[in-house]
């Protein structure tokens, strides 16, 4: 009796705490795709306003080459532009 009474005890030990784990995770797992949705709501809204910002893409640095049949397009100036400005929002993102 002793042995069943230990072997319930260690049963109710390795169940009980994933039963009690669970509904966190599901929740965890629920704000993630939250966030991950409003991420992508915002891309979405950044992506439609860029294209009526007109000097994205014509900044100094950015590369521009035109030949015949054939267009080169580098993007430098803005890329580094907006590499700084992601930077400096995970930062602050960060930071809490």
């Amino acid at each position: 009796m002793n042995d069943a009474r230990s072997h319930d005890l260690l049963d109710q030990a390795t169940y009980e705490p994933s039963r009690a784990g669970g509904p966190r995770i599901i929740s965890d797992f629920g704000r993630t795709l939250i966030v991950i949705g409003l991420v992508m709501a915002l891309v979405g809204v950044v992506l439609v306003a860029a294209g009526r910002v007109p000097w994205i893409g014509r900044l100094p640095g950015d590369i521009s080459i035109q030949r015949g049949h054939w267009t080169f397009y580098a993007p430098l100036g803005t890329s580094i532009l907006l590499s700084i400005v992601l930077t400096l929002v995970l930062w602050l993102i960060g930071r809490r």
